[in-house]
C-alpha cells in the first residue's frame, strides 16, 4: 500500500498479532493467583500477603530490569530480545507448573518469569514504530496493550474455573503449557522490521538512547506523564491483585472476584480499542487522557462503595474501559513528544513508572480497615485520580500528530 512516498506492508498485522499473543500469556502468568488468593494461601499454608507476593513480584523485578532490558530492545532490536523473554517465559513457565506442590519452587519460578516481562512490555512502542504509519501508531499501541488487559482477564475468570477442576497444579501446568505454546508462535512468525520503514525518510532516525533517555528526564510533561502511569497502573494493579480479598467482605465468592476482575478488564480492552481509534483520527492525545482519566472517577467510586454485585460490575466496567484507555495514547503520546528518542526507552520509562505502583500494592493491604476493608486505602486512590485530572491540564498537545494532520489537509 503506498502513501505519500513510503510503503506499509499487511504483514504489520501478522507482526502484531504474534506479539499480542506473547504478552497474553505472560499477563495470565502474572495474574493468576489473584482470584484464588484465599484458596491459595490454605493450600499453600501461607498468609494472603504471601499469595499477594506472586503478583507483586512481576512489579519489583520489574524495577532494576526496565531501563536496562529498553537498552537491549534499541541496541538487539526487539526480535531478538523479544525471543530472549519468550523463551524464559516457556522454560519457567512449564517448571511452575511442575512444582507447582512447593511454594518456594513457585516463588523461585515466578522471579525467572517476572525478569520476562520487561522484554515484552517494552517493546510496545517499538513495534508500533517500527511496522506502522503515525496514523495508526496509537490504534497499534492500543491492540498491544488490549492482548495485556486480555491476557489478565482470562487470568481472573479462568483461574477459579480451573482451581475447582484440576486444583492448583493442574492450573499452572495448562498455564505453562499456553506459555510454551504462544511462544514458540512468537519465534516463528516474527520479523524485526519491514523492508522499508512505514513513514516519511528521516522521521525513522533515533537518538542514542543515553542521551534520548537525558533529555526525556528534563521535559516536565515527560514527568507528568510518569505520575499519571504511577497513579493508573497502582490502581489497575492494586485492584487486580486484592480483587477477592477487595470483594470478600461483600459475601462474593471466589468465581465472583474472578468475574469482577474480568469485567474490569473487558471494559479495559473496548477503552483501548474504541480511544485511540479516535485520538488517532481526530490527532488529538492530550482530550483523550483528560476524559479518560475524568470520567474513570464515577467507575471508581462505583467500586469503593457498591454492595450489590450487578452494581460493582457496572462500576468495574467503567473504570477499566476508561482509565485502562489512558495507557496506548500515553504510550504513544511520549513517543511523540520524545522524539528522536528511542520508543522502546520511552516505552520502558513509562512502564518503569507503572511498575514503581508495587507500593500501591502493599500499602493497600497496609491501609485495610480493621474489618478487613479496603475502602480507605481505595479512597486514597480515588483522590489521586483527582489530582491527575489536574496534572493532565499541564500537558502540551503533540506537536508531530498535530503536524500529520495539517499534513493530510488539502
Amino acid at each position: 500500500m503506498a502513501d505519500r512516498g513510503f510503503k506499509v506492508y499487511p504483514y504489520r498485522w501478522t507482526i502484531l498479532a504474534v506479539f499480542m499473543l506473547v504478552n497474553i500469556a505472560i499477563q495470565i502468568l502474572w495474574i493468576c493467583f489473584a482470584p484464588i488468593t484465599g484458596p491459595a494461601a490454605q493450600f499453600y499454608g501461607v498468609s494472603d500477603l504471601q499469595i499477594g507476593l506472586l503478583a507483586m513480584l512481576f512489579m519489583i523485578v520489574y524495577v532494576p530490569l526496565s531501563i536496562p532490558v529498553s537498552w537491549m530492545i534499541d541496541t538487539l532490536g526487539y526480535r531478538k530480545s523479544v525471543n530472549i523473554g519468550v523463551g524464559i517465559m516457556a522454560v519457567f513457565g512449564l517448571l511452575r507448573g511442575v512444582f507447582a506442590a512447593n511454594y518456594t519452587i513457585v516463588l523461585l519460578t515466578t522471579i525467572a518469569l517476572a525478569v520476562s516481562q520487561p522484554f515484552m512490555m517494552n517493546s510496545i512502542s517499538t513495534v508500533a514504530a517500527k511496522w506502522f504509519p503515525i496514523q495508526e501508531r496509537a490504534t497499534a499501541s492500543g491492540l498491544a496493550l488490549v492482548a495485556n488487559f486480555l491476557g489478565i482477564a482470562i487470568g481472573q475468570v479462568l483461574s477459579p474455573i480451573l482451581f475447582l477442576r484440576f486444583g492448583i497444579a493442574g492450573m499452572l501446568l495448562i498455564y505453562g503449557g499456553i506459555a510454551a505454546f504462544t511462544a514458540i508462535i512468537f519465534v516463528i512468525f516474527t520479523r524485526e522490521a519491514p523492508p522499508t520503514p512505514p513513514c516519511p525518510q528521516g522521521m525513522e532516525t533515533r537518538a542514542l538512547m543515553l542521551d534520548g533517555l537525558k533529555s526525556m528526564l528534563r521535559m516536565k510533561d515527560v514527568w507528568i506523564m510518569l505520575g499519571l502511569f504511577l497513579v493508573g497502573m497502582g490502581i489497575f494493579n492494586g485492584i487486580s491483585t486484592w480483587i477477592e480479598s477487595i470483594v470478600r467482605s461483600r459475601g462474593f465468592s471466589i468465581s465472583q472476584a474472578g468475574n469482577l476482575g474480568g469485567v474490569l478488564l473487558i471494559g479495559g480492552i473496548a477503552g483501548a480499542i474504541v480511544l485511540p481509534i479516535f485520538s488517532d483520527r481526530l490527532h488529538k492525545r492530550k482530550i483523550f487522557m483528560l476524559l479518560g482519566m475524568a470520567l474513570a472517577i464515577p467507575g471508581m467510586i462505583g467500586v469503593i462503595f457498591a454492595n450489590q454485585y450487578w452494581l460493582t460490575m457496572v462500576s468495574m466496567f467503567f473504570l477499566g474501559f476508561f482509565l485502562i484507555s489512558l495507557a496506548p495514547v500515553g504510550y504513544q503520546y511520549v513517543a511523540e513528544i520524545t522524539h528522536p528518542a528511542p520508543e522502546g526507552t520511552s516505552n520502558g520509562l513509562l512502564n518503569l513508572a507503572g511498575q514503581a505502583s508495587v507500593v500501591f500494592i502493599y500499602g493497600m493491604e497496609a491501609l485495610k480497615g480493621k474489618d478487613g476493608s479496603f475502602r480507605p486505602s481505595l479512597l486514597v486512590l480515588a483522590g489521586l485520580m483527582v489530582l491527575c485530572v489536574f496534572l493532565i491540564l499541564w500537558l502540551k498537545e503533540s506537536a508531530m500528530v498535530q503536524s500529520q494532520k495539517l499534513s493530510e489537509e488539502p
